[in-house]
This record gives C-alpha cells, structure tokens and sequence, in this order.
C-alpha cells in the first residue's frame, strides 16, 4: 500500500471512530474529509459503510459483559427479552426506509453542500431541544418501552440524510420523547449496533462488484483505525453526558457545517 494510501485510510479511520458516537455526523465528516482528500467515487462510499463496522465493534467490546447478560437472559428474563425486542423494533424504520432510499441517497445527497446544510439545520435542532424545560421519565434504558423504542426508531430515518448524525438524530429524538441525556446516548449505542451491521451488511453486498484483493489492507486499516479511536470516543462522550448537554456540539454543527458550505460554495 501506497505512503499516501495509507495516511488516507488512518485519517478517514479517525475521522469515523471519533465522529460516530457523538452527535456531529460520521458520515458527513467522512465525505468532506474524503473530498479533501481526494479520495470519492464509489468505493470510497463503501469504504466509509465498512470502516463505521469497526467503530460499533468498538460499542460491542466496551458494552460486551451487558449484552451477554442480555443474550443469557432471554429465555427467562423480561427485561432481557424487553431489550431485545426494543432494538429489533427500534432499528425497523430506519431499515425499511433505507432499503427504499438506498440508491437514490448515495447517487443525490452524498455530497459536501448536502453535509454542511444538514450540519446546519441538525445544530439548529440541538439549540432547540436544549432550551426546552423538560423532566425526563425515562432514567434507564431497561424502563423503555417499545413505544419509546419505536419513536426512537423514527427519528433514527432522519439520519440517512448524511450530515444528519445517527447518533444525534436517536440521542435528540429520545430526549424529546421522554428519555434521559443518558438513557437516550446508551440507546444510541445499543441501536447503532443491529443498524450499521444490517446498513454494512447490505452496502457490501451491493457493492462487492467495486472491491478487489489489493484493496483489503487499506480496508484492514481504516477499520482498525475506526475501531481503536471509537473506543476512545465513546467513553469520553459517557463522561461528558454526566454532566454537561449538547449545547457544544449544537455550535461545532453550525459553525463547521457554515465554514463548509462556504469553502464547497466559493
């Protein structure tokens, strides 16, 4: 593998395991830093489907010992079984929806003005639902219901516009519909996880004709890359919920999303 190759795959890697969890859009990033760096079309377009598999990787290891507990319980746990069945009912919308758009999203609206203005419009939104009174009934993931995960599964649509952020569509929309700052990021996680194996799964097997054998270590890396960083993000972003809102990443959307506009516009 090429120098530059390679400094392309390890920065796109970053790029998607820091940007995945927090409410900014990975995928957004992802296509302004590949047109920056020269790297589009359509394999890159399946590259960033298959680098954001090792970033909810990361979301299984740091979550493993819970999903275990949840896996072991289904036979005779409720609220295993509840849990199950809320990221199943979660993760339908945004599966039929995107199997529907799938083709037209990725020839129209994966390009850098579509990014910057849903950038835009996303941190607008944050504004919005921050400055809102509100007393969450939902403290813990284990007391939703599957209407909540339902409604959360619906707002999750909003995130095939790239530039919306999954996780900021799931983790905003949960704390409108009654969920907790931390009860809705922890579902993001969990909900990111059955979504971007089916979303991977599916580009994969769509685009397999635009992959060869040489292209596997750049693959490797950047996955890698993702992985390792994410882990780092998620754990961080678990901290900061603790204690402070969304409030920052409302003004990061804006300010980069308009710096963006302005550099792809001039």
């Amino acid at each position: 593998m090429e120098f530059f190759a390679l400094i392309q795959s390890i920065v796109l890697g970053l790029v998607e395991g820091l940007t995945e969890f927090l409410p900014i859009s990975s995928t957004g990033h992802l296509i302004i830093a590949g047109d920056l760096l020269a790297y589009t079309g359509e394999q890159a377009k399946t590259f960033e489907i298959c680098i954001q598999l090792g970033a909810i990787l990361a979301v299984c290891w740091l979550y493993r010992q819970r999903l275990l507990r949840v896996v072991a319980g289904l036979t005779r746990e409720a609220g295993a079984r509840q849990f199950a069945l809320n990221l199943v009912i979660g993760v339908l919308p945004s599966a039929v929806f995107g199997l529907l758009l799938h083709t037209m999203i990725k020839e129209h609206l994966f390009n850098p003005v579509v990014v910057a203005l849903a950038m835009i419009v996303g941190g607008l939104v944050i504004f919005l639902v921050e400055r809102r009174e509100r007393k969450p009934r939902i403290a813990e993931v284990e007391q939703m219901r599957a209407s909540d995960a339902l409604k959360v599964g619906f707002a999750q649509v909003f995130s095939l516009i790239p530039g919306t952020s999954r996780s900021g569509a799931t983790i905003i929309g949960g704390m409108l519909f009654g969920l907790s700052r931390k009860a809705a990021t922890e579902f993001s996680f969990f909900l990111a996880i059955p979504t971007m194996f089916l979303a991977t799964g599916y580009d994969v097997y769509k685009s397999w004709h635009a992959l060869a054998q040489q292209d596997l270590p750049f693959f490797a890396v950047g996955f890698v890359t993702a992985f390792l960083s994410a882990l780092v993000a998620i754990k961080g972003l678990i901290r900061y919920v603790a204690h402070h809102d969304f409030t920052i990443f409302a003004w990061y959307r804006v300010v980069f999303g308009a710096l963006a506009l302005f550099y792809f516009l001039r």
